[in-house]
């Protein structure tokens, strides 16, 4: 197991969606990640889940697109597609025009889309509706996430569960274990933060001893913070921050696929995009958007289908709603509801799955949800991570169908 000591402190926000929340964390570098696959490597056949988080609320409207549709042309005058712009799946459906490499997914049968995602009583404010996709529990609030409740059911290894990045997602902290945090440089925190982190290490009479914990991990992270970079990599704390490439999602694919290689012991990796908040000039937006995403995890893709380790690997993208019918006067859309969830990978059974929302028969303007997100997360629990989904996201879901019986 990793070593975890103060000299590796990251301090962690709990993501969009979870204000407040802020928790120490495990953090980590590449060289340890490939210390721990020479001393214990990821058995062969293990299932690995990589989770793509589109922040903002993706246009599933314009990323799965209903090409042959009038309503989808009458309801998006100057934002729809025009049948020759896109690329084709069926008679109905095409992706767009920025997908060109999940396209050849598609064809090879290793892209599932379900379509209609969504959860009861949709909430159209970016902090809720990620907090319901990444908690699982579209009632309540709960502050923690399904796959840190996967990480509550299984032990205590830090590595299960790795987020590329030093922020962690709500999704990734569970109620006694949290996934661990990536970087493969570590950047200063910004002043900001800090200041935050400052007022809230203060003591306070009416804290529990978990909460004190908390408040002097804070403390102790003012210590750490400025020397870690020296102690990790050599890092000048004081130099201006890294590029925002060493940030892009090819980037943190990149890193993800040296570690499947390399065979390090862990089955979830988090990674993620944002800017999908479209309301003005959607078009060339989402499409530069969406072709950072398809540039990513193309190649990604291909080298996973060649690596013994990457075979049983299984990549969801997924945002926290999609976006309106109608396009806006801006030529953009406005937050929405139910929209399409992405699965590939050489498990993933490829075709569509779940009902396709009407475009005319709508919930004050939005798709009506055909399909839970729960569906999904039951199916990547039982099959890829092969464990009990009930202690992450409860009873009652069942598969949708998109892995192949056998895996592989």
């Amino acid at each position: 197991m990793l070593d975890i000591n103060r000299r590796k402190f990251l301090i962690a926000g709990a993501g969009v969606g979870a204000a407040g929340l802020l928790t120490g964390v495990v953090g980590i570098t590449l060289p340890d990640l490939l210390d721990a696959a020479r001393d214990r490597p990821l058995p062969v056949g293990s299932g690995i889940l990589v989770i793509v988080t589109l922040y903002g609320g993706n246009d599933g409207i314009n990323t799965v697109i209903p090409y042959t549709n009038d309503a989808y042309h009458e309801a998006r005058p100057d934002l729809a597609y025009a049948p020759d712009e896109v690329l084709p799946l069926d008679g109905q459906f095409a992706l767009n025009p920025a997908f060109a490499g999940l396209a050849g997914s598609w064809r090879s049968r290793q892209l599932a889309i379900v379509r209609g995602v969504g959860y009861p009583n949709p909430d159209r404010s970016h902090f809720r509706s990620m907090d319901i996709w990444q908690t699982a529990s579209p009632k309540d609030p709960v502050p923690t996430g399904w796959i840190g409740r996967w990480l509550d059911a299984g032990g205590d290894d830090p590595l299960r569960a790795v987020n590329v990045g030093a922020v962690l997602p709500l999704l990734a902290v569970g109620e006694k274990q949290v996934a661990s945090a990536l970087s493969d440089s570590i950047p200063r925190i910004p002043d900001g933060i800090a200041s935050t982190l400052s007022a809230l290490s203060e003591d306070d009479p009416h804290d529990t001893p978990a909460m004190s914990a908390v408040r002097r991990s804070y403390r102790a992270s003012k210590v750490t913070e400025p020397e870690f970079g020296r102690v990790v990599k050599g890092i000048d704390p004081t130099a201006a921050s890294q590029s925002a490439d060493e940030d892009s999602l090819e980037s943190q694919l990149d890193l993800v696929a040296r570690c499947v290689k390399a065979a390090v012991p862990t089955r979830v990796y988090m990674v993620s995009l944002g800017g999908f908040d479209t309301h003005a000039d959607e078009r060339g937006t989402q499409e530069d958007l969406l072709k950072k995403v398809d540039q990513a995890l193309t190649p990604f893709l291909r080298q996973m289908r060649t690596n013994s380790l990457g075979k049983k690997l299984v990549v969801m993208v997924y945002s926290e709603f999609g976006r309106r019918v109608a396009a806006n006067a801006s030529q953009g859309t406005d937050h929405g509801s139910a929209g399409p969830v992405l699965l590939a990978g050489a498990p993933v059974k490829g075709g569509f799955y779940g009902d396709e929302p009407s475009l005319t028969d709508l919930n004050d303007g939005d798709l009506k949800i055909t399909t839970d997100f729960r569906d999904i997360y039951h199916e990547l629990l039982t099959h890829t991570l092969e464990s009990d989904p009930v202690p992450s996201i409860g009873p009652g879901r069942r598969d949708i169908g998109f892995l192949r019986p056998d895996g592989t």
